[in-house]
């Protein structure tokens, strides 16, 4: 048995993917301890896997008024620009405050290896500390440079390999910002001594790279030729084991009435006007001439009054939801794109920040849905149409279903684990 210190910080999709590796650990007898914001200790908890705290501060930010206005405008070269100015006075003492979080938390737990979200940063600092292996963990490709794509945020410009290599540059340089923090964490909290390059997100303090694991699968991103041998694609890292799970008797009955709806979900995204985000979405579904179930989550979507063909539903766990509906619409977050895919259901990304831009891209690429409908230009008469084009093009719904095929062969937890117990065998 090998206790492993798994560290994320960030939103549910920065959360989730971690509790199913976890709980995949377990299973092969290992003892992972997830230390994450205060806000998921039940969430974590409530899946039997250990847990330790971290500051909620960053949560708190984006929540702000001052974190939502920044992050509606962080889409493309300037808006991201523009989102890490605005929120990098806040962010730098909430940072800081995290380093101290992840160090306590690993004194507690002494793991013998730490797993670790870049956002994270004290991951490989506190490995080095320990004099245990580490092993960074994400859902998004954006700190291994390739030329196949630009990095997550900017845009794609047809300048070839070359530009999209020099993009990469630019997550360093935002690193490094963190650098004079990093050193003076491991000076007084580590004893360690400063280091060049101390905020590097793929290389340890001493220059070594990094194993890198990306839970992806590859039927939608396919591992670019150029990454280096450390840096992996395992397959998606899903939570399930919702069996147990009872839908309210509204939503049965809904379902049972009449032909399958579309679902539309936005996850904790709501910008700054939710009631018009409502309104256009409800007059979408209404001028695509279908039926549609309305997830209001964390995003505070306004459900009320709304038409016999809409229902409004709290939540409900994707991969029961997502294989009784006949297309889904949501925000373009890592995992909903990838339960919406693995579902074999035809996709409408309507993205809201960073990496959702991403997703949403890849599903048009792929012919799994129709263009992206952002945030920004979303209108009745928009999303109508993707809807419209989702439902009725048969092309996108055969290629949906080949990929949700391919997608439910795989299993990226074991594959995972596997690489992870390849890292402890070589380490000791």
């Amino acid at each position: 048995m090998t206790r492993i210190l798994i560290a994320t910080v960030g939103s549910r999709g920065d959360v989730q993917p971690y509790v199913a590796l976890a709980k995949g650990l377990i299973a092969e007898g290992h003892e992972p301890t997830v230390a994450t914001c205060e806000r998921f200790r039940s969430f974590v908890t409530g899946h039997g896997v250990a847990f330790e705290p971290l500051s909620d501060d960053i949560l708190l930010l984006l929540d702000s008024d001052a974190g939502r206005t920044a992050m509606d405008e962080s889409s493309g070269l300037v808006g991201t620009i523009k989102t890490n100015i605005a929120l990098a006075k806040q962010a730098g003492p909430i940072n800081e405050r995290l380093l101290g979080d992840v160090w306590r938390a690993a004194r507690t737990t002494e793991p013998e290896l730490v797993v670790y979200h870049p956002k994270a940063l004290a991951g490989p600092h506190v490995a080095e500390a320990l004099g245990v292996p580490a092993i960074e963990a994400l859902p998004v490709p954006v700190v291994v440079p390739t030329g196949d794509f630009p990095v997550i945020g900017l845009p794609r410009l047809p300048l070839g390999a070359g530009y999209n290599r020099l993009t990469y540059r630019l997550v360093s340089a935002g690193y490094r910002q963190y650098e004079k923090m990093a050193n003076r964490f491991r000076e007084e909290d580590l004893g360690l001594a400063p280091v060049k390059n101390a905020a590097m997100p793929t290389r340890m303090p001493d220059g070594r790279p990094i194993e890198v694991l990306h839970a992806i699968s590859e039927h939608v991103l396919p591992r670019p030729a150029d990454w280096p041998e450390h840096a992996r694609l395992t397959g998606y890292w899903f939570l399930d084991g919702e069996d147990d799970w009872t839908p309210p008797q509204e939503l049965v009955n809904f379902l049972d009435a009449g032909d399958p709806p579309v679902y539309v979900g936005f996850g904790s995204m709501a910008g700054r006007d939710p009631a018009r985000m409502t309104r256009e979405v409800v007059a979408a579904l209404e001028q695509a001439g279908v039926r549609g179930i309305l997830a209001s989550g964390w995003g505070g979507l306004d459900t009320a009054g709304l038409p016999d063909s809409v229902l409004a539903i709290t939540e409900a766990p994707h991969d029961w939801i997502f294989s009784r509906v006949s297309a889904v619409v949501h925000h373009g977050g890592a995992g909903t794109t990838a339960a919406g895919l693995r579902a074999g259901r035809p996709t409408v990304v309507c993205p809201f920040i960073v990496d959702q831009f991403f997703w949403g891209a890849r599903v048009a690429d792929l012919g799994a849905g129709p263009t992206p409908v952002p945030q920004k230009k979303l209108t009745a008469e928009r999303l109508a149409a993707a809807i419209r084009e989702a439902t009725t093009d048969a092309g996108i719904r055969e290629t949906a279903e080949g990929i949700g095929r391919a997608i439910s062969a795989e299993d990226g937890i074991a594959t995972a684990v596997a690489q992870i117990n390849d890292v402890l065998a070589a380490s000791r």
